[in-house]
């Protein structure tokens, strides 16, 4: 019998993290109470991307289904391969693993490309909640359409929204396991769709409540009165035409004081494509003082070096009175402005908008972000929206 440091009531008991047993074997806890393996190894003579020996983690089940001696006993095995230089991802011998566990691997390999925790999380949470109950301990290669339906069918009609990703997320996990060896047969989510299983659900679409563009110099002086992070980065907000995530992520460096331009990188953009914006007298006006905090983001939260909650623009209007507005209605009442008042060609105010215009070919060859342009006019904007206003 092989030892190591966990206990069986240990594996039972252990919070949310990650527990060492030793010789590279970890108890992974998920903060929903699920428990699995994973194996920490290194192949011998196999380097990866940064010339580097190759460290990876492999999953060895979940601990509901393998004991803490099967998972010691699978992970010297997976050493015993890596030592003679074979990645066991790929020689070891397969067992086929739940829905759930390829889920969690695909949640893991994919968390570095979220642009925010929210949107990592709520990936995994939407199968926690919908598709484990149902089909989290069936192999994979044991679901077929009956059990995809089973999970859809309750939520379609009544969160069609939430239904639709649960029905996405199931269709990738599926994908990944049929990629891994682990499934044979066609991805029953496509199959479900090309037979028009499900019943049509007609919605419409939600759009972000603007202010009339009339209102928001009147609105923009209220604002100037009150000296809270918030309204400085609501200000912000406004002037840019900018997305409330992308100004919320801003950090120093991105911010270009000499030339007068914000550079937004594409990681943080929803196009995923680099966007400069023009900084106005307005809005460098507001950013200047914030140097002072030395903070690593432009609008700091309330913890040291850490964003502005994305919620606090939104209770700040509500504070001011202001119902059913959101912060993100502005970059539509700035489209509005600039079609009605300042008759903006719509490529430059489309632009402004970080907004891809024309065909996927129109976009390959337009070289130009026509950032003179786009200057002139969110100036206007900025004269408009802070009139006699002193920023």
């Amino acid at each position: 019998m092989i030892s190591g440091k966990l206990t069986k009531k240990a594996v039972q008991t252990l919070g949310p993290g990650r527990h060492g047993d030793g010789n590279g074997l970890y108890l992974v806890v998920d903060p929903s109470g699920a428990r699995r393996w994973i194996v920490r190894l290194t192949v011998k003579g196999q380097k990866n991307r940064q010339g580097k020996p190759l460290r990876t983690d492999l999953g060895l089940g979940g601990a509901d289904l393998v004991t803490l001696q099967e998972a010691r006993l699978k992970a010297l095995e997976y050493r015993r391969l890596a030592r003679e230089g074979l990645n066991p991802r790929y020689n070891a011998e397969k067992s086929v693993p739940t829905f759930e566990e390829v889920a969690h691997q695909v949640h893991m390999d994919r968390m570095p490309t979220w642009k925010n925790e929210k949107h990592c999380q709520q990936w995994i949470n939407t199968l926690r909640d919908y598709a484990f109950p149902i089909i989290g301990r069936l192999p994979v290669d044991k679901i077929h359409q009956p059990e995809v339906l089973a999970c859809l069918t309750p939520i379609w009609t009544e969160k069609h929204e939430t239904a639709k990703r649960v029905r996405q997320r199931i269709r990738v996990v599926l994908d990944v396991a049929k990629s891994k060896g682990y499934r044979q047969d066609d991805n029953p989510v496509n199959e479900i769709m090309a037979a028009d299983v499900l019943p049509k659900v007609r919605t419409n679409p939600k759009h972000y409540v603007a202010m009339a563009w009339a209102d928001v110099p009147d609105f923009y002086r209220s604002l100037c009165n009150r000296t809270s992070m918030a309204a400085k980065a609501l200000r912000f907000t406004c002037l840019s035409a900018s997305r409330t995530n992308e100004v919320l992520g801003m950090r120093w460096e991105e911010l270009d004081f000499i030339e007068n331009i914000w550079i937004c990188p594409a990681e943080r953009m929803k196009t995923g494509q680099e966007h400069r914006v023009p900084l106005t007298g307005q809005t460098l006006a507001i950013l200047e003082p914030l140097k002072a905090l030395q903070s690593e983001y432009v609008f700091e939260g309330q913890k040291r070096h850490h964003p502005l909650s994305n919620m606090a623009m939104l209770m700040l209007l509500r504070r001011m009175g202001v119902e059913g507005v959101t912060a993100h209605g502005f970059r539509s009442t700035f489209r509005d402005w600039a079609s009605e008042v300042a008759h903006a060609p719509r490529d430059i105010a489309e632009m402004s908008l970080s907004h891809r215009i024309g065909s996927t070919v129109e976009q390959a060859y337009a070289r130009s972000d026509l950032l003179k342009k786009r200057r002139a006019l969110l100036e206007k904007w900025s004269i408009f929206v802070s009139g006699s206003v002193d920023s």
